[in-house]
Protein backbone atom coordinates (compact mmCIF):
# COMPACT_ATOMS: atom_id res chain seq x y z
CA UNK A 1 0.00 0.00 0.00
CA UNK A 2 1.14 3.55 -0.68
CA UNK A 3 -0.14 5.02 2.60
CA UNK A 4 -0.73 4.11 6.22
CA UNK A 5 -3.17 1.21 6.59
CA UNK A 6 -6.49 1.36 8.40
CA UNK A 7 -5.80 1.21 12.17
CA UNK A 8 -7.79 0.92 15.37
CA UNK A 9 -7.57 4.71 15.63
CA UNK A 10 -10.22 4.95 12.90
CA UNK A 11 -12.71 2.95 14.95
CA UNK A 12 -11.74 4.74 18.15
CA UNK A 13 -12.52 8.09 16.54
CA UNK A 14 -15.89 6.88 15.25
CA UNK A 15 -16.81 5.52 18.69
CA UNK A 16 -15.86 8.80 20.31
CA UNK A 17 -17.83 10.69 17.68
CA UNK A 18 -20.87 8.53 18.39
CA UNK A 19 -20.66 9.64 22.04
CA UNK A 20 -19.92 13.29 21.24
CA UNK A 21 -21.84 14.02 18.05
CA UNK A 22 -21.78 17.80 18.07
CA UNK A 23 -19.96 20.51 16.15
CA UNK A 24 -17.90 21.77 19.09
CA UNK A 25 -16.40 18.33 19.79
CA UNK A 26 -15.76 17.66 16.11
CA UNK A 27 -14.01 21.00 15.65
CA UNK A 28 -11.72 20.22 18.57
CA UNK A 29 -10.98 16.75 17.19
CA UNK A 30 -10.91 17.45 13.46
CA UNK A 31 -7.19 16.73 13.37
CA UNK A 32 -7.93 13.18 14.57
CA UNK A 33 -10.56 12.79 11.86
CA UNK A 34 -8.15 13.89 9.14
CA UNK A 35 -5.21 11.81 10.35
CA UNK A 36 -7.00 8.67 11.54
CA UNK A 37 -10.04 8.45 9.27
CA UNK A 38 -10.00 10.63 6.19
CA UNK A 39 -6.40 10.27 5.05
CA UNK A 40 -6.16 6.47 5.52
CA UNK A 41 -9.43 6.07 3.61
CA UNK A 42 -8.20 8.34 0.82
CA UNK A 43 -5.07 6.21 0.67
CA UNK A 44 -7.17 3.06 0.45
CA UNK A 45 -9.20 4.60 -2.39
CA UNK A 46 -6.04 5.54 -4.29
CA UNK A 47 -4.63 2.03 -3.81
CA UNK A 48 -7.86 0.40 -4.99
CA UNK A 49 -7.69 2.18 -8.37
CA UNK A 50 -5.42 -0.47 -9.91
CA UNK A 51 -7.38 -3.59 -8.87
CA UNK A 52 -10.63 -1.81 -9.75
CA UNK A 53 -9.35 -1.09 -13.27
CA UNK A 54 -8.63 -4.79 -13.67
CA UNK A 55 -12.26 -5.57 -12.78
CA UNK A 56 -13.62 -2.92 -15.14
CA UNK A 57 -12.20 0.29 -16.64
CA UNK A 58 -15.56 2.02 -16.25
CA UNK A 59 -15.61 2.43 -12.46
CA UNK A 60 -13.98 5.25 -10.55
CA UNK A 61 -11.63 5.26 -7.54
CA UNK A 62 -11.31 9.00 -6.88
CA UNK A 63 -9.11 9.88 -3.86
CA UNK A 64 -10.05 13.55 -3.67
CA UNK A 65 -11.01 14.73 -0.17
CA UNK A 66 -14.15 16.37 -1.54
CA UNK A 67 -16.30 15.18 -4.43
CA UNK A 68 -14.52 11.85 -4.84
CA UNK A 69 -15.22 8.28 -3.77
CA UNK A 70 -15.20 9.06 -0.05
CA UNK A 71 -18.60 9.91 1.38
CA UNK A 72 -18.76 13.11 3.42
CA UNK A 73 -18.74 12.78 7.20
CA UNK A 74 -21.45 15.45 7.39
CA UNK A 75 -25.05 14.23 7.57
CA UNK A 76 -27.86 15.75 5.51
CA UNK A 77 -30.33 16.59 8.28
CA UNK A 78 -32.81 18.62 6.24
CA UNK A 79 -35.49 15.95 6.14
CA UNK A 80 -34.48 13.89 9.18
CA UNK A 81 -35.72 13.99 12.75
CA UNK A 82 -32.19 13.03 13.79
CA UNK A 83 -30.30 16.32 13.76
CA UNK A 84 -26.91 14.97 14.83
CA UNK A 85 -24.50 16.61 12.37
CA UNK A 86 -22.02 13.78 11.67
CA UNK A 87 -22.09 10.22 10.40
CA UNK A 88 -20.57 7.68 12.77
CA UNK A 89 -19.31 5.57 9.89
CA UNK A 90 -17.03 6.07 6.91
CA UNK A 91 -17.87 4.84 3.44
CA UNK A 92 -16.23 4.72 0.04
CA UNK A 93 -18.37 4.31 -3.08
CA UNK A 94 -16.67 3.29 -6.31
CA UNK A 95 -19.37 4.25 -8.77
CA UNK A 96 -19.70 3.83 -12.49
CA UNK A 97 -18.15 6.67 -14.47
CA UNK A 98 -21.54 7.34 -16.05
CA UNK A 99 -23.23 7.86 -12.70
CA UNK A 100 -23.67 11.37 -11.35
CA UNK A 101 -24.63 10.31 -7.82
CA UNK A 102 -24.76 7.26 -5.58
CA UNK A 103 -27.69 5.75 -7.50
CA UNK A 104 -25.62 3.98 -10.13
CA UNK A 105 -23.90 0.58 -10.30
CA UNK A 106 -20.92 0.44 -8.03
CA UNK A 107 -18.84 -1.16 -5.30
CA UNK A 108 -18.94 0.05 -1.70
CA UNK A 109 -16.90 -0.29 1.50
CA UNK A 110 -18.45 0.61 4.87
CA UNK A 111 -16.47 0.87 8.12
CA UNK A 112 -18.35 1.43 11.37
CA UNK A 113 -17.82 0.14 14.90
CA UNK A 114 -19.75 -3.10 15.10
CA UNK A 115 -21.01 -2.94 11.51
CA UNK A 116 -18.51 -3.30 8.69
CA UNK A 117 -19.49 -4.55 5.26
CA UNK A 118 -18.63 -4.61 1.59
CA UNK A 119 -21.37 -4.24 -1.01
CA UNK A 120 -22.04 -3.95 -4.70
CA UNK A 121 -25.01 -3.10 -6.90
CA UNK A 122 -27.44 -0.19 -7.04
CA UNK A 123 -29.04 1.36 -3.95
CA UNK A 124 -32.42 3.12 -4.26
CA UNK A 125 -32.48 3.56 -8.05
CA UNK A 126 -35.11 5.87 -9.48
CA UNK A 127 -38.25 4.51 -11.14
CA UNK A 128 -36.95 4.47 -14.74
CA UNK A 129 -33.83 2.62 -13.60
CA UNK A 130 -35.82 0.11 -11.54
CA UNK A 131 -38.02 -0.54 -14.58
CA UNK A 132 -34.97 -1.28 -16.74
CA UNK A 133 -33.54 -3.68 -14.16
CA UNK A 134 -36.83 -5.55 -13.80
CA UNK A 135 -37.15 -5.85 -17.55
CA UNK A 136 -33.59 -7.20 -17.74
CA UNK A 137 -34.31 -9.78 -15.03
CA UNK A 138 -37.49 -10.87 -16.81
CA UNK A 139 -35.82 -11.12 -20.21
CA UNK A 140 -32.59 -12.64 -18.89
CA UNK A 141 -33.96 -15.02 -16.30
CA UNK A 142 -31.38 -17.72 -16.95
CA UNK A 143 -28.44 -15.34 -16.68
CA UNK A 144 -29.80 -13.63 -13.55
CA UNK A 145 -30.39 -16.99 -11.90
CA UNK A 146 -26.95 -18.28 -12.89
CA UNK A 147 -25.32 -15.23 -11.29
CA UNK A 148 -27.39 -14.82 -8.15
CA UNK A 149 -27.88 -18.50 -7.33
CA UNK A 150 -24.27 -19.56 -7.84
CA UNK A 151 -22.94 -21.22 -4.71
CA UNK A 152 -19.96 -18.88 -4.36
CA UNK A 153 -22.29 -15.88 -4.67
CA UNK A 154 -24.88 -17.04 -2.12
CA UNK A 155 -22.20 -18.11 0.36
CA UNK A 156 -20.64 -14.63 0.19
CA UNK A 157 -23.49 -12.17 -0.36
CA UNK A 158 -27.01 -11.52 0.76
CA UNK A 159 -29.48 -9.06 -0.71
CA UNK A 160 -30.12 -5.89 1.26
CA UNK A 161 -32.87 -3.31 0.98
CA UNK A 162 -36.61 -2.93 0.59
CA UNK A 163 -39.17 -4.73 -1.56
CA UNK A 164 -42.68 -4.11 -2.77
CA UNK A 165 -45.45 -5.96 -0.95
CA UNK A 166 -47.01 -6.97 -4.27
CA UNK A 167 -45.54 -7.74 -7.70
CA UNK A 168 -44.79 -4.64 -9.77
CA UNK A 169 -47.29 -3.65 -12.43
CA UNK A 170 -47.12 -5.94 -15.44
CA UNK A 171 -45.72 -8.97 -13.60
CA UNK A 172 -47.70 -11.93 -12.32
CA UNK A 173 -47.43 -13.22 -8.75
CA UNK A 174 -46.53 -16.60 -10.23
CA UNK A 175 -43.43 -15.31 -12.01
CA UNK A 176 -40.47 -17.58 -11.08
CA UNK A 177 -38.39 -14.55 -10.07
CA UNK A 178 -41.19 -12.52 -8.51
CA UNK A 179 -39.26 -11.88 -5.28
CA UNK A 180 -36.40 -10.34 -7.25
CA UNK A 181 -38.80 -8.32 -9.39
CA UNK A 182 -40.35 -6.89 -6.22
CA UNK A 183 -37.04 -5.45 -5.05
CA UNK A 184 -36.60 -1.69 -4.73
CA UNK A 185 -32.86 -2.06 -4.12
CA UNK A 186 -30.52 -4.25 -6.12
CA UNK A 187 -27.58 -4.43 -3.76
CA UNK A 188 -25.81 -7.31 -2.07
CA UNK A 189 -23.61 -7.16 1.02
CA UNK A 190 -21.12 -9.23 2.96
CA UNK A 191 -20.37 -8.31 6.56
CA UNK A 192 -17.04 -8.59 8.33
CA UNK A 193 -15.53 -7.89 11.74
CA UNK A 194 -13.49 -4.81 12.57
CA UNK A 195 -10.46 -7.06 13.03
CA UNK A 196 -10.45 -7.86 9.32
CA UNK A 197 -10.03 -4.17 8.52
CA UNK A 198 -6.98 -4.04 10.78
CA UNK A 199 -5.09 -7.09 9.50
CA UNK A 200 -3.29 -5.23 6.74
CA UNK A 201 -4.85 -7.13 3.85
CA UNK A 202 -8.14 -5.21 3.61
CA UNK A 203 -7.27 -3.98 0.12
CA UNK A 204 -6.64 -7.48 -1.23
CA UNK A 205 -9.73 -8.85 0.50
CA UNK A 206 -12.00 -6.07 -0.79
CA UNK A 207 -10.61 -6.50 -4.31
CA UNK A 208 -11.44 -10.20 -4.12
CA UNK A 209 -14.97 -9.51 -2.91
CA UNK A 210 -15.44 -6.98 -5.70
CA UNK A 211 -14.29 -9.53 -8.27
CA UNK A 212 -16.83 -11.99 -6.89
CA UNK A 213 -19.58 -9.42 -7.25
CA UNK A 214 -18.48 -8.26 -10.71
CA UNK A 215 -20.87 -10.49 -12.71
CA UNK A 216 -23.77 -9.11 -10.67
CA UNK A 217 -22.62 -5.53 -11.28
CA UNK A 218 -22.09 -6.31 -14.96
CA UNK A 219 -25.67 -7.56 -15.25
CA UNK A 220 -26.97 -4.34 -13.67
CA UNK A 221 -24.70 -2.20 -15.84
CA UNK A 222 -26.05 -3.88 -18.97
CA UNK A 223 -29.58 -3.49 -17.66
CA UNK A 224 -29.30 0.28 -17.28
CA UNK A 225 -27.35 0.70 -20.54
CA UNK A 226 -23.81 1.51 -19.40
CA UNK A 227 -20.57 -0.22 -20.36
CA UNK A 228 -18.84 -2.69 -18.09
Amino acid sequence: MTTEPITVALFDFLRDLRDNNDREWFAANKGRYVADVRDPMLGFIADFAAPLAEISPHFVADPRANGGSLFRIYRDTRFSRDKTPYKTNVGAHFRHAAGKDAHAPGFYLHLEPGMCFAACGIWRPDNPTVTKIREAIHEGQDEWTRITKARAFTETFEFEGESLKRPPRGYDAGHPLVEDLKRKDFAVVTSFAEEKALRGDLLEWFAGISRQGAPFVEFLSNAVGVDF
